[in-house]
């Protein structure tokens, strides 16, 4: 790619994925991500298989002509090497991604040569493991020590070693991961690392500034930049709109484009005035009931 860096985002529905194969988007991320900003949860735990799988479809549908690479969610692929095989195929062949994208380095090495053998590439990740939260006590930047610095470059040569295709650096400093992206032969995507890995990816919903609520505002990183302010226009629309229908004002003339010619709407109208009529007579005859009944007690 004569040294242009990659440019990878994330995805989770038909229209988001039209946006980024239409703007010449690298690499699409089906990330497990969708749990905080597609689903409202604090972690990406809670993510199913079945709905990762809902999501990669619906993005698969929608953007021809990027890679798409699908997360496995947790659960799905720690227990054993025969289900991370297992649920690979399943996120090639319901999901229709082209790759898939585990969380871990060493540990997770041999889950990723299996795959890789069955002819699934996979994209690994290290730095910060969101699915691990609970054992890391939360979310907080990796390599901060010689240990974790030399932990995470072991991590991701045990994923090249292994067959991975890539590998993304999550909240490691810019120095590590540039070291890291020189050792390394495969490419790295970086989230929160640095400029000087070999691409970047940002969650969808934080770069265009989708959402404004402030579950959201809670667990947007420091990292991401926003370059639209999406959300506050939507908001704005829709108090508009609200404001028009409340006041009439929608739909005007202009939306309301449909007609029924006047001897056909002169039939209809002696024909409904009955209606009314009757309709009238009814509440009425209700309104005098329901008095009488006031009286009585």
């Amino acid at each position: 790619r004569e040294g242009k860096p990659l440019v990878m985002l994330t995805a989770y529905d038909y229209p988001s994925a039209v946006h980024a194969d239409l703007a010449g988007i690298d690499i699409v991320l089906v990330g497990d991500s969708l749990g905080m900003v597609e689903l409202g949860h604090d972690t990406t735990q809670f993510v199913t298989m079945a709905e990762m799988l809902h999501h990669c479809r619906a993005v698969a549908a929608g953007a021809r002509r990027p890679l798409i690479v699908g997360d496995m969610p947790f659960g799905s692929y720690e227990i054993s090497h025969e289900i991370a095989t297992t649920n690979a195929l399943r996120m090639i062949k319901e999901g229709h991604v082209n790759a898939v994208k585990l969380e871990g380095g060493i540990t997770r090495a041999e889950a990723v040569k299996r795959i890789v053998e069955t002819g699934i590439a996979v994209m690994g990740h290290t730095g910060l493991t969101p699915q691990s939260i609970s054992s890391l006590g939360g979310f907080r930047p990796a390599g901060q020590t010689f240990e974790e610095a030399k932990r995470i470059l072991d991590d991701a040569l045990a994923l090249q070693e292994a067959g991975a295709f890539a590998i993304v650096l999550e909240c490691v400093p810019e120095r590590l991961a540039q070291r890291i992206t020189e050792i390394l032969d495969i490419p790295t995507i970086g989230i929160g690392a640095g400029r000087w890995t070999s691409g970047q990816v940002l969650v969808y919903h934080d770069m265009v500034g989708m959402l404004t609520h402030p579950h959201h505002a809670k667990v947007t990183p420091k990292f991401c930049k926003k370059y639209a302010r999406t959300g506050e226009y939507i908001n704005s629309a829709l108090q508009q709109y609200r404001d028009e229908v409340r006041t009439r004002k929608f739909p005007s003339d202009e939306f309301s484009p449909y007609s029924l010619p006047e001897p056909e709407w002169n039939m209809f109208d002696e024909h409904s005035r009955k209606m009314l009529v009757a309709k009238s007579e009814t509440e009425q005859s209700e309104s005098v009931a329901a008095s009488a009944e006031i009286n009585v007690y």
